[in-house]
């Protein structure tokens, strides 16, 4: 492995204020197949993959025969929105001026496909976005690391020398099973003590804060 420094950072929440978008659009998808779920519930598990999100919601003894077609519906509804995904203040900032001190940027995030291509475009900084790391590309989803370790492989670092950045308690605890140092975003709207516990070192208001503090935090 090379001796080079990986930010890997998840998307949703963290570069780009999605969340609430992704709990209106997953509540929708369930009211229209039946099912009525507070939607503190969902937002506590957006940043799980698909069928993780759906079994925490609404529990193992669900028919899961209807998972794919909850997945499916909540894909429609989030994908109107495409033109519209509103990247967090300073999110193309702050990746560019890690990459130009030398950091390695990896995108490490549940979305793929047209979805992921909509979040770079709002986020506007894919001239330093080195590699993605998206679902399609491992067996299992945050919280196991598996995202993590793609993201490091594709970097080519070891654990040591990477500092994940994301907003989601799952976002900690993949990061952590890497072996990556974890900073938090309370841009996803998780409170602070939560992500802490779940094992973020250090925790920042947003993509605007770490990069005005960049030096107060892992990054140094």
């Amino acid at each position: 492995m090379t001796q080079g420094r990986a930010a890997v950072f998840d998307v949703d929440g963290t570069l780009a204020d999605t969340n609430y978008l992704h709990a209106v659009t997953w509540w929708e998808a369930f009211r229209q197949a039946g099912h009525r779920v507070p939607m503190r519930a969902i937002h506590r598990s957006i940043g799980l993959g698909s069928t993780d999100l759906i079994a925490r919601v609404l529990g193992d003894d669900r028919d899961q025969e209807q998972d794919a077609d909850l997945s499916s519906a909540h894909k429609t509804l989030y994908a109107t929105y495409f033109d519209r995904l509103p990247a967090l203040d300073a999110a193309g900032d702050l990746l560019r001026t890690l990459a130009d001190r030398g950091w390695t940027i990896i995108l490490a995030t549940s979305a793929s496909g047209t979805e992921l291509a909509a979040l770079r475009r709002a986020i506007d900084a894919d001239e330093v976005i080195a590699a993605t790391a998206s679902s399609d590309d491992v067996e299992r989803g945050k919280p196991a690391p598996d995202p993590v370790e793609e993201a490091l492989r594709l970097a080519e670092v070891p654990a040591e020398r990477a500092v994940f950045v994301g907003d989601s308690v799952w976002d900690m605890k993949a990061a952590s099973a890497a072996g990556v140092t974890c900073v938090a975003l309370l841009s996803g709207g998780i409170p602070r003590a939560d992500l802490e516990e779940a094992g973020a070192s250090a925790v920042f208001r947003d993509p605007a804060d770490l990069l005005e503090r960049v030096d107060e935090s892992p990054f140094a």
